[in-house]
């Protein structure tokens, strides 16, 4: 069954600080049309940049993930993109009057529930999904990171592992089965830090939110009174004290194993920037922003490959032609050894498929690179344009009475060697309607399933006898 599009019914907005930056930012979530994805609007800077969540955008993964476009940036961004993705929408286009999200209680809860509070429509278009097809890793060894993502039809799963070697955390486990989970199981659950980390951050100025009332501070070292009166000021508190579970006592934990719930928060929203819904299971230890983004990388890659092969059908040469060698000589003027094309294998009004088996027997091999042979580019783009010559003397009833004449070639690349024993099959698809006996044609050649060659031809049909 086929799922619609999702995006919100109306602008909904909400105001915080910035963790790192210390600003007041208002960020509004706006409907967006279809097929948008999710793209963030910087409104305070001149002409209002739109970054798009893309991960080819990242640009920083050292506290929080940030992106950048069209020279502005916004930081901080997996806790929003988390909770589009959790509540299942497609398309937003997210405005903020600031570098930075806000980090309201360190979770997606408050994005979550302005954007249910707000609704959602669907959209006249079709969501579509990319299916993990096979289990594809990713690790880093210095780190001890593993993740994978493995095949998973009808849903999208997490499995998360964090072990940071701490007494107080120790290893911890923390899974969904489907994103229907996501609100009540995981968007409520917190960041959290080391206090060791928020010294660091603290004395080199790099965070200014003024609060850690959005934090989870892990204590992994003996703390005396003195350094936690410190800490009190700093955070404008009567009084900071360790709680029981090793942790300040600034909050309380919303669920037992809620750091690995929010490591399992950011993974959600990190791989947000693969662009697309997926459909799979992810399973991850120790993951952080670099190796989600890494990973979201990785996963891109593919779905850009896959995509790519879509559009590229591959042939069997041993299927029965529609043309043989001796019927091509009955259309075409070319003779051995300037006849390029062995079998026409399919034809139609706009499109034609030629085979060219390439052997070490060809004469052109005798003076060019005899001893490291490869098919001349030139005879390459010659073969194609045989092959599209079919296609276009198929238009009139005596094709042996014409000549197929070059006009321009543009736009040619040689993307691979074509090298003796490679079967080498072209497609040229007319790009317009033939007019006045003139096609415009894009052709391409493969061995194999690799695009070897490709240009864009034209050529004029005239009558010779």
């Amino acid at each position: 069954m086929n799922v619609k599009q999702r995006t919100i019914k109306a602008a909904v907005a909400v105001s915080g600080t910035g963790l790192h930056t210390g600003e007041s930012v208002t960020m509004t979530f706006n409907p967006a049309p279809e097929n948008h994805g999710f793209k963030f609007r910087r409104v305070d800077l001149p002409g209002s940049p739109v970054i798009d969540a893309d991960v080819d955008n990242v640009t920083d993964t050292s506290r929080g993930t940030t992106i950048t476009q069209n020279g502005a940036s916004v930081s901080t961004v997996e806790h929003v993109l988390a909770a589009l993705v959790g509540l299942e929408f497609d398309n937003m286009l997210i405005d903020l009057d600031g570098p930075e999200t806000p980090i309201m209680d360190g979770s997606s809860m408050p994005f979550v529930s302005a954007l249910v509070e707000a609704g959602y429509i669907e959209q006249d278009a079709d969501r579509e999904y990319y299916h993990i097809p096979y289990n594809i890793h990713y690790s880093e060894t210095d780190r001890k990171v593993e993740m994978v993502a493995m095949p998973l039809d009808d849903d999208y799963r997490f499995t998360c592992m964090v072990d940071y070697n701490s007494p107080v955390l120790g290893t911890q486990h923390a899974t969904i089965s489907s994103l229907s989970e996501f609100k009540k199981e995981v968007a409520s659950s917190r960041t959290f830090c080391f206090l060791h980390e928020l010294e660091m951050l603290l004395k080199h100025n790099l965070i200014k939110g003024g609060d850690i009332n959005n934090a989870i501070v892990v204590v992994d070292k003996h703390v005396d009174k003195e350094e936690l009166a410190h800490l009190a000021t700093l955070f404008n508190r009567e009084d900071i004290d360790v709680a029981p579970q090793g942790i300040l006592n600034n909050i309380e934990l919303r669920h037992q194993n809620e750091p690995a719930r929010h490591k399992l928060l950011d993974m959600i929203g990190d791989l947000a920037l693969v662009g697309v819904p997926l459909r799979g299971h992810i399973m991850a230890a120790r993951p952080g922003h670099a190796a989600n983004v890494a990973f979201a990388k990785k996963i891109k890659a593919l779905i850009k490959k896959e995509r790519s092969r879509k559009h590229i059908k591959v042939y069997n040469p041993n299927m029965k032609p529609v043309y043989d060698t001796v019927q091509i000589m009955n259309i075409l003027p070319h003779r051995p050894p300037m006849l390029l094309v062995d079998k026409i294998l399919e034809l139609t009004k706009t499109h034609v498929v030629g085979l060219k088996g390439v052997t070490m027997n060809e004469p052109f091999f005798q003076g060019h690179f005899p001893g490291a042979p490869v098919m001349p580019g030139v005879l390459q783009i010659e073969a194609m344009a045989q092959t599209g010559g079919i296609l276009v003397l198929n238009t009139v009833p005596d094709p042996e009475n014409w000549l197929t004449l070059f006009l321009k070639i543009e736009n040619a690349r040689f993307k691979d060697k074509v090298l003796p024993g490679d079967t080498l099959i072209f497609r040229c698809d007319l790009v317009a309607p033939i007019r006045r006996g003139i096609a415009q044609m894009k052709g391409i050649g493969m061995v194999g399933e690799k695009i070897v060659v490709e240009a864009e031809l034209m050529a004029q049909i005239v009558k010779y006898k």
